[in-house]
């Protein structure tokens, strides 16, 4: 049977980010992460975002124990996976369409973008397919932007107690992306709502939920995203510029 051909890398990656700026950009990272911790919780965990570089670049990441990276689009990331080193584990971290699901399902380790029941169905659908029981995450629209995807705080319980009957997803977070132009004050204010949101769910004890990772903060606010109760950040220009 003749092979598909392998789709064509995107000529828009940057290839030009050296080991050197790499392993001290994320030396950085680190250290901020080390000294913003939550409360006695253990420092996030960084998920690199990979999608604006090259499989050369991500490969560089694996000496340094940064295994989690993020991608958004099924067509820019599908292609850099028969590049990229095995021990690499993909996080789903942009909106996803529901046509899309077939092409990421066996390739994610988590959704983070959970947002709609008509999402739910299918990745339930396309996980069964593969016999795989697909950690997700709820994306919480807590700032209210029309733009952004997410469903509003007040709704996210409700989704929640319906996911018992979704055998092949298992919730085990939220995630929520900030206003883009917010200051300090505003983005600690809504950051806090989001570690509230899930104390308060994980306290709930819903039925087949288990609240373990908030993903939530990027390059520009990861620090206190981090400091306010962070499980995780997604972090991409801070470590490549």
């Amino acid at each position: 049977m003749q092979q598909a051909s392998p789709l064509p890398m995107d000529p828009l990656l940057r290839d030009d980010v050296e080991a050197e700026i790499l392993h001290r950009n994320v030396r950085q990272v680190l250290s901020t992460l080390e000294v913003n911790r939550y409360k006695d919780q253990a420092p996030a965990r960084l998920i690199a975002v990979t999608k604006t570089v090259t499989p050369r670049v991500i490969n560089q990441l694996k000496p340094l124990q940064i295994l989690d990276i993020g991608e958004n689009r099924a067509q820019v990331a599908l292609p850099k996976l028969e590049e990229i080193a095995p021990e690499f584990r993909l996080h789903w971290i942009g909106r996803l369409q529901t046509n899309k699901v077939k092409y990421i399902i066996d390739k994610v380790c988590m959704l983070h973008t959970l947002d709609r029941l008509p999402l739910a169905q299918e990745v339930n659908r396309r996980a069964g397919e593969h016999e795989r029981l697909l950690p997700t995450l709820v994306q919480v629209n807590i700032a209210g932007e029309s733009q952004k995807g997410g469903m509003p705080p007040e709704e996210v319980l409700p989704f929640l107690r319906q996911m018992k009957d979704f055998s092949n997803i298992r919730i085990q977070g939220l995630m929520s992306i900030m206003p883009l132009h917010a200051d300090e004050s505003q983005l600690r204010q809504l950051f806090a709502g989001m570690r509230r949101l899930f104390d308060q769910l994980r306290e709930t004890a819903v039925d087949g939920v288990e609240m373990q990772e908030l993903s939530m903060g990027m390059s520009g606010d990861y620090a206190i995203a981090a400091s306010e109760g962070a499980t995780m950040v997604r972090v991409g220009t801070a470590l490549y510029r």
